[in-house]
């Protein structure tokens, strides 16, 4: 028979989450039991070095970019997508991302492809038009991966998600990876030796929660003397976020590193990850820190209490107290001793709870299952209905 038939789908390739997710997955999966594409909605990354794009295609693992950029190019988007699976014939079409699971069980459908999952990273209060369009197609979706369980009720409460086709495959990191032997010499980022180092990594979109950072950074910053903050990542926000740490008198102490590649290194050379998101899934960035040993600061969203698990009351705040969030950062960096036993039971809860492995096998059930049962009558009539 040969191996199973899968496409992945996903909006961009460019460095993120969900994008590093999806790389692992492919690149460990079984190849004796499936063969795989991947399609990206978006085009190329601008930055093809270190994209996902080029993991992916160094892997062997073949990646077909659209080029769509805006929601206007949807429609074409879906009859390119829908062209290119008819050719590739998949037995099951997995997507990650709220565009790409829309435009992919579209053209899914249009391309006859039997079976249809759409991942659910985050817990994102949609605009009603959204919730509405992913209402009305879906009962062209099989199953919703969601990556947490707070992820998985969101789903069924807020998007109305049907609770018998809602699975969880938390996310999975190669804890091996962590921390970096070699850190990473920051005082090319204009931070001196010997300072206490807090790190954000992550987008610089609003989702993030960046920009209140900054607002709690100057009361913690003042309160420890030698302390530096350092955020890591690119994106829309990045030219506010620069002029608002330079209006508050911060340039000094908060530095921009922009996207790096060397993200393990950086974590190993910090003494504190901050997480300071308006909402969230399960933050691989956060699994990344915990597997580096490092202590946490973090809003208490959706996610998040499941993967801090038992030291979720020692380093979570409700967004907006950035008082809660001060005193919080300054205690742990003012205590070693905590802020290493915090680190340590960080290390060893990604390391046993969160393996790549479980997460690949997860995938793995998933579709090995769908496609060895047959479409339930819904199903098969959704397809008649667009003529697949």
């Amino acid at each position: 028979m040969g191996p199973y038939r899968i496409a992945l789908c996903i909006t961009d390739l460019e460095v993120g989450g969900a994008e590093l997710a999806l790389v692992e997955l492919a690149k460990r999966l079984d190849r004796t039991r499936f063969s795989l594409a991947v399609y990206c909605l978006g085009p190329r990354p601008q930055r093809p070095e270190g994209s996902c794009a080029a993991k992916l295609e160094s892997a062997g693992i073949p990646v077909n970019c659209l080029g769509a950029r805006r929601w206007s190019d949807a429609v074409w988007a879906t009859r390119q997508l829908a062209g290119l699976l008819a050719a590739q014939k998949p037995q099951l079409l997995q997507s990650f991302l709220f565009h790409a699971n829309l435009v992919g069980r579209v053209a899914a459908r249009l391309a006859g492809v039997p079976r249809v999952v759409a991942g659910i990273r985050v817990a994102e209060r949609q605009a009603m038009w959204h919730l509405w369009v992913d209402r009305l197609t879906g009962r062209w979706v099989d199953r919703y991966a969601c990556v947490s369980q707070a992820v998985a009720e969101f789903s069924i409460s807020r998007a109305r998600v049907p609770r018998d086709r809602v699975v969880v495959i938390p996310n999975g990191i190669d804890a091996n990876a962590y921390p970096a032997l070699q850190p990473a010499d920051l005082t090319e980022f204009g931070i001196p030796v010997g300072s206490k180092v807090v790190t954000f990594v992550g987008r610089l979109e609003r989702q993030k929660g960046v920009d209140w950072l900054l607002k709690t950074a100057g009361l913690w910053l003042h309160a420890v003397a030698d302390c530096h903050l350092l955020i890591v990542g690119q994106g829309p926000l990045l030219p506010r976020l620069v002029a608002q740490a330079r209006q508050a008198g911060m340039a000094e102490r908060v530095h921009f590193a922009g996207w790096r590649p060397d993200v393990p290194e950086i974590l190993a050379a910090s003494h504190l990850f901050v997480l300071p998101s308006r909402w969230e899934g399960m933050p691989n960035v956060l699994l990344q820190a915990m597997a580096s040993r490092l202590p946490v600061v973090a809003t208490a969203v959706e996610g998040v209490r499941e993967v801090l698990g038992e030291g979720a009351a020692a380093q979570m705040v409700p967004f907006g107290d950035a008082g809660a969030f001060a005193r919080r950062t300054a205690a742990l960096l003012a205590d070693r001793e905590l802020a290493a036993s915090l680190g340590r039971a960080n290390r060893q809860r990604a390391e046993s709870m969160f393996s790549m492995e479980a997460m690949v096998s997860g995938y793995q059930r998933l579709w090995e299952s769908l496609i060895r049962s047959p479409a339930g009558p819904e199903r098969e009539k959704s397809a008649r209905d667009l003529g697949a």
